[in-house]
């Protein structure tokens, strides 16, 4: 019977596991994008909105009531997907699922470079079953695609060090999503320029290729800035705008609060037992191959020290800064299963490694079985396509469309606007919010849109302690014009 089942091991073992790994994923992520009718969520409708306006010749509203921090490339992508109509939102969705995937198979790549195969199918295999990535992609956050530059740049970088070239188009990208991508841009440009110290060039040409690599470093801040100088005239307005918006919804931290705020995201987003696994993972990995986690250890340092920086300099401290180092614990949690691979066969140590591995998959998938609610997550993706859906049913209306007429469209808070905007096509004067004391007259004559639903209301008009109540509630002398399951319009003229 060993005999019999010797090749069949052999031609297991020959298959290709991590592409078919991939299709599997790519296959699966493409029913949930048809499954989870899902829209991009509140950052993400701006960008769409802002690239709409800049087709039509307009500059992008950047200093609407608390609109976002604009990201460029986001605002390119949703002016190219503004040509679709309003079915463009769905297709930044599917973009954003593709991206995951993407991800994922750049963890792969990462892992497996830096160790070995089964540590990057591991990593993978961790980073699918960490919901909140996902559902990140699912909502069309920009921090899916931001993390798959970052990830594939370093996957590129550790496959050939100092290759410049796509790693640098790939950081470029990410410093156009996300500014923290900019230190990494900085530590890569000092990293380039040692190499050249070491190379032994001539003066002349060694001023060249700094320089060279100079301009590529400075392509996102240098975009950055002069976005915001020729649609604001301020050239730091981003920076300004985003800290001023984290004070008032109350997302600025201390440096005293800091350290409690990382360790409280890094459980959130990577759970407990990844978390230990990963601290475990990297104490194995500096014993076996300290430089193989060179790599995967500076990334975690990086990303952790700029959500440190981010605390300090007042801007909102929230989890999702934390996604990079996060990827990081990932990683080397998937060297606590499978660092045993990197072991010679034979050894004792290698297979009492592999037994506890094996016993850390069944505990993990034992935690995740009765500590996941796979019903509130079903219930999020289907809350979120539904609510949209109703939103849209109640604007079309033609009641609803004629009472436009009469006044602005306006909402409870900021949360339905650009969602509204999106919809009906409108631009930043025609939906205000009535929590913005601004609209305070506006708001007394046109379409007041009401949030009816439990589970809408939560998300989207009572979502901040500073949200008053009774902007969801009519106003005196209107009527109820129509309404739909998580929405009402009513209209004074």
């Amino acid at each position: 019977m060993r005999s019999a089942r010797a090749p069949l091991l052999r031609r297991a073992a020959g298959l290709p596991w991590p592409a078919l790994a991939l299709l599997v994923l790519a296959i699966a992520t493409f029913v949930g994008f048809l499954v989870y009718p899902t829209y991009p969520n509140y950052d993400s409708y701006y960008s769409l909105l802002w690239g709409r306006e800049v087709l039509h010749g307009h500059l992008p509203s950047f200093d609407e009531y608390r609109s976002p921090t604009e990201h460029p490339l986001a605002v390119v992508f949703g002016a190219a997907l503004s040509l679709l109509g309003r079915h463009g939102d769905r297709v930044m969705v599917f973009f954003t699922e593709a991206s995951f995937v993407v991800l994922c198979a750049g963890i792969y790549r990462l892992g497996r470079l830096a160790f070995t195969p089964l540590v990057g199918l591991a990593a993978a295999g961790i980073l699918c079953t960490r919901f909140d990535f996902p559902f990140l992609a699912a909502r069309a956050y920009i921090d899916i695609p931001y993390l798959a530059f970052v990830i594939w740049a370093a996957a590129f970088e550790l496959a050939r060090p100092r290759r410049g070239g796509i790693v640098w188009v790939l950081l470029a990208c990410a410093g156009l999503l996300r500014p923290e991508a900019w230190i990494l841009i900085g530590l890569y440009f000092l990293w380039m320029c040692s190499g050249e110290l070491q190379a032994h060039h001539n003066p002349r040409e060694r001023l060249i290729r700094w320089a060279r690599y100079a301009a590529y470093a400075a392509v996102g801040p240098v975009v950055w800035v002069a976005t915001d100088f020729i649609v604001t005239g301020h050239p730091f307005f981003s920076l300004q705008h985003t800290t001023g918006l984290a004070e008032e919804l109350g997302r600025t931290k201390g440096l005293s609060e800091v350290p409690t705020a990382t360790r409280k995201f890094f459980l959130n987003l990577a759970k407990a037992p990844v978390l230990y696994a990963g601290i475990a993972g990297f104490i194995a990995a500096v014993w076996l191959a300290p430089r193989r986690a060179l790599m995967p250890a500076a990334l975690w340092l990086i990303g952790t020290g700029t959500f440190v920086l981010v605390g300090v300099a007042g801007l909102s401290v929230i989890d999702r800064y934390l996604l990079v180092p996060t990827l990081m614990v990932m990683v080397f949690a998937a060297v606590a299963l499978a660092g045993w691979t990197m072991l010679r066969e034979g050894l004792l140590i290698r297979k009492l490694w592999a037994i506890a591995a094996a016993a850390i998959v069944i505990y993990g998938i034992a935690f995740t079985a009765t500590r996941v609610s796979f019903h509130n997550f079903d219930g999020e993706l289907r809350l979120r396509g539904n609510s949209h859906r109703s939103l849209v049913e109640l604007l079309d209306q033609p009641a609803v469309r004629a009472a436009r007429r009469c006044g602005p469209v306006s909402t409870p808070n900021h949360k339905l606007v650009p969602d509204t905007r999106w919809i009906l096509g409108a631009s930043a004067s025609q939906v205000v919010a009535r929590a913005d004391d601004a609209q305070a007259q506006r708001v007394k004559r046109g379409v007041s849109l009401f949030v009816v639903d439990r589970g809408a209301l939560l998300r989207q008009a009572l979502v901040a302690d500073t949200d008053d109540p009774f902007d969801n509630i009519p106003l005196p002398d209107f009527r109820r014009l129509a309404f739909t399951d998580y929405y009402a319009a009513y209209v004074r003229c």
